[in-house]
């Protein structure tokens, strides 16, 4: 199941669409920014319970 969040860039503070995969569930993978090209790493928490999620976007060198 594919869902759009919405998240600020840590680098270029720009507001920009993330396409998640929830049905692989939790995750923690490198993405980089569709405006500014750098990398984020994006946090992925999906309860399995609820299929609710929350994401987390953080520079890659935090």
């Amino acid at each position: 199941m594919l869902e759009d969040a919405f998240v600020t860039c840590p680098a270029c503070w720009e507001e920009i669409v993330l396409e998640l995969d929830l049905s692989a569930g939790s995750a923690v993978y490198t993405e980089d920014c569709s405006v500014c090209c750098r990398p984020m790493v994006v946090r992925l928490n999906v309860d399995d319970g609820s299929g609710e999620f929350t994401v987390i976007v953080a520079a890659e060198d935090e």
